[in-house]
């Protein structure tokens, strides 16, 4: 085997093409523009692009509303719902509940009107029975709603506190009937009972309306997701 010295022509001078280089050259375009062919490729590869963002952010969009309804604890579910909608206790709860509210409003009204003047025991004292039984109406039924919607009388889990502190409600309309039946306590006392009674019927009411809230909540949540994915009709 025989070697040589290398000669100052076998190297490439400074500015020359490499040898491998000069050995493949680089193809030329035959487009007059010489940017025409880079322009053409850039606008290729943005017509390629572009769907796959669109898909892109769809994707993010549907995840976004998944992670959002899976965050959200829901009141209901979809079985739940429809049986919620299916019984006719849901409508008898929706009836007793504004009468039960209107009848609070009387009924406070003429037991401050007693209250402050000493008037009208007889019509306050009507008006607080009355309201005591719609209040056992509107729990009657509404332990047969709960059985129908989640398969127990009582303390489903999704109404467990506003049914523990509807027997506070109960208890204090209970009581105000005892002490007026049995003359436990004088008319004032029993005004003033009325009135612890009246007060925690109005927390246990918007117990209430906030999980209807909630519920209506969860139904929008819902329809929000099911409309963001490709090709649903919600």
């Amino acid at each position: 085997m025989q070697f040589r010295a290398a000669k100052s022509g076998d190297f490439p001078k400074h500015g020359d093409p490499s040898p491998a280089v000069a050995r493949f050259p680089q193809p030329i375009s035959h487009h007059r523009d010489g940017g025409l062919s880079n322009n053409l490729y850039s606008r290729a590869v943005e017509s390629v692009a572009a769907p796959a963002n669109e898909i892109s952010k769809t994707a993010d969009v549907v995840s976004s509303a998944r992670s959002t309804a899976q965050g959200l604890k829901a009141l209901y579910t979809p079985e739940q719902r429809e049986r919620r909608d299916a019984t006719k206790w849901t409508l008898v709860q929706g009836i007793l509940a504004p009468v039960q509210f209107a009848v609070f409003l009387i009924s406070l009204a003429l037991v401050l009107r007693y209250l402050s003047t000493g008037e009208g025991w007889g019509v306050a004292t009507a008006s607080i029975v009355v309201k005591t039984l719609v209040l056992y109406a509107i729990m009657i039924t509404g332990s047969i709603w709960e059985r129908e919607v989640f398969g127990c009388y009582l303390f489903a889990p999704a109404f467990f506190w506003e049914d523990v502190f509807s027997f506070l409600v109960l208890a204090l309309h209970t009581g105000y009937l005892v002490a007026l039946f049995a003359g436990l306590a004088d008319p004032r006392q029993q005004m003033l009972l009325a009135l612890a009674a009246y007060a925690s019927y109005f927390v246990n009411a918007t117990q209430f309306v906030l999980k209807l809230r909630a519920a209506r909540r969860d139904e929008r949540l819902a329809l929000s997701a099911a409309s963001s994915i490709p090709g649903s009709r919600a």
